[in-house]
């Protein structure tokens, strides 16, 4: 998908990967919907985007299905059309086992990250098959094909958005919109924060902080996925390590997952 001119829907785009996704689009001449539920992000990545006049706030709750529907038409209001839209928005849990975690966090989780992206794919759906060359992204996660101890019900949903996501593009393969699905692996971002988790989980994670994918990195991956219409991309060398060792020899990886964990 060539992205010059065209209307691009971006999911979490108040901050991370989402906001690079934002910066990253503009930057190839693309227009831009930013959508998110925290409006200072949204204010801060347009201040960022030099103020572009291309780009569009949008402060929605994705888990509330009405919301989304009236961003369709938000978003055409605003720009003429709507050619791809990339789901980008997530929270995880609190790294706690499922006998812990209590309903309201469950719900949270698959409300934002599964059917957040349910809503998204089901509003803009029937524009986008007006288009002559349209897109739908969804961010799945490692975590969705591979199981992290302490993340099962987070897991649970990015595995609903990759199976959704596969079916998706199965029942538009001979249509005019690309569908890909992007899996990836641990990234820079503060989305422990946005996801109110805070503590000792944030302080784990910020040990290996180095050692993640950068959120510009991971934006030029999943911009080049959508420009070279592929159907499923790995990214981040975890991810695609733990892809390979899962497929081979799935209990050495859960073992390996676990002593990793452990040793943060």
């Amino acid at each position: 998908m060539q992205l010059e001119n065209k209307v691009m829907v971006v999911t979490g785009g108040g901050n991370g990967v989402g906001r690079e996704l934002v910066l990253t689009l503009l930057n190839k001449g693309a227009k831009v919907a930013a959508v998110d539920l925290n409006k200072n992000g949204l204010d801060e990545t347009y201040a960022l985007s030099g103020k572009n006049k291309k780009l569009s706030l949008h402060t929605v709750n994705i888990s509330e299905q009405e919301a989304v529907n009236n961003l369709v038409e938000e978003v055409t209001s605003y720009h003429g059309q709507v050619d791809g839209i990339i789901n980008c928005a997530g929270i995880i849990q609190p790294f706690i086992d499922v006998d812990e975690i209590d309903m309201d966090q469950i719900n949270k989780v698959m409300n934002v990250n599964f059917f957040g992206t349910l809503y998204m794919t089901k509003a803009f759906l029937p524009v986008l098959k007006k288009r002559p060359e349209a897109h739908i992204t969804n961010v799945s996660s490692m975590g969705g094909f591979f199981p992290v101890p302490g993340q099962s019900i987070y897991g649970a949903s990015k595995a609903a958005v990759k199976l959704m996501t596969e079916a998706l593009y199965a029942e538009l393969n001979e249509t005019n919109v690309g569908v890909s699905v992007i899996i990836p692996g641990g990234i820079a971002t503060n989305i422990m924060k946005n996801s109110e988790i805070g503590g000792k989980t944030a302080d784990m994670n910020a040990k290996g902080v180095s050692l993640l994918l950068t959120p510009n990195r991971a934006a030029k991956l999943i911009i080049s996925c959508i420009e070279k219409n592929k159907f499923r991309m790995f990214i981040g060398k975890d991810a695609n390590l733990m892809n390979i060792l899962y497929k081979f020899h799935p209990k050495l990886a859960i073992k390996l997952m676990k002593k990793m964990l452990e040793l943060q």
